[in-house]
């Protein structure tokens, strides 16, 4: 494993400093969901932080933590989701790979960091968590040591006429919070998900009709995939895939079809997977399943 190198000279020490504090200790705690490896870089009285929820307009930003207690246990909540779904090695590389510190402004006792995050970690499943945003951190210096006192975190990377200059992506439009659980009998979807706000793209519902609005299939998997597919299809002529649906209506003859229907729903939508609803309907004639969804657009 190479790990990243502290890129600021000895004669540099308050930014030295800085960056062990916010990337290395930070990164090494994270890996350990230890929360009292940083608990000393923290002053908590007057401690607040701004989740920008990926957005570049502040009138959409919130007080996500009010208290470093608030920060304190989401950021264990982060950490406890993420080691479960990837090796400890896989987050520690994948994290110092990522991360990029560099500019630190330094006034008397304060401190302003920029650490940016652009890369992917490795999940145990084979697939990806993509890591996209930056946060602004708000230092002090306590006699030898430098405390971080608030943050604003979550700011898209890159920020503003930047993104769309350069076409790349204001980071993913939707995500799924920290320590979001659900009971275990939970089929393919997620229990909650954060979406960014962007273009909005809303199908109706679609079937497994073919053009000439013939049925397509005798059975719940046949007619799951044709409708799939036509979903896809509408999806794509306004610039989206399956990966943007944050919101999924399904609707079933039979709920018996339940298991059938979920399976090749699973095998087509990938992760996080969308919030979703299903109920027994009264259908069309020849149809047995019916879906509707809705997506959003990070960035045209």
């Amino acid at each position: 494993m190479t790990q990243a190198a502290n890129p600021f000279p000895a004669g540099d020490p308050d930014r030295r400093y800085l960056w062990d504090m916010l990337v290395e200790r930070d990164i090494e705690a994270f890996v350990a969901s230890e929360w009292s490896l940083v608990e000393r870089d923290f002053v908590a009285a007057g401690f607040q932080a701004i989740d920008a929820r990926l957005g570049d307009r502040p009138d959409s930003w919130r007080l996500k933590y009010p208290t470093l207690d608030a920060y304190r246990d989401d950021w264990l909540s982060q950490s406890r989701a993420t080691m479960s779904r990837a090796d400890a090695e896989a987050v520690r590389s994948g994290l110092h790979a990522t991360t990029t510190l560099r500019d630190i402004e330094i006034a008397g006792e304060s401190a302003l960091a920029h650490k940016k995050f652009d890369g992917k970690i490795r999940l145990r499943d084979g697939t990806t968590e993509v890591l996209r945003w930056q946060t602004l951190y708000y230092c002090r210096k306590v006699g030898d040591e430098w405390k971080i006192t608030g943050f604003v975190g979550y700011l898209p990377n890159p920020m503003g006429s930047d993104a769309e200059t350069t076409g790349e992506r204001r980071g993913a439009p939707k995500r799924l919070p920290p320590g979001a659980t659900q009971h275990l009998t939970a089929g393919p979807y997620s229990p909650v998900l954060e979406v960014a706000a962007a273009d909005l793209v809303v199908i109706s519902g679609q079937a497994a009709l073919a053009h000439d609005g013939s049925v397509v299939g005798d059975d719940v998997s046949a007619q799951a995939r044709t409708t799939l597919e036509n979903c896809a299809a509408r999806l794509a002529s306004a610039g989206c895939s399956f990966a943007d649906v944050f919101k999924v209506n399904v609707y079933l003859t039979d709920l018996g079809d339940w298991a059938a229907f979920n399976e090749v729903y699973a095998e087509l939508m990938p992760d996080p997977k969308p919030v979703r609803t299903a109920v027994q309907a009264g259908l069309l004639p020849g149809l047995l399943v019916e879906v509707e969804m809705s997506a959003v657009k990070a960035s045209r």
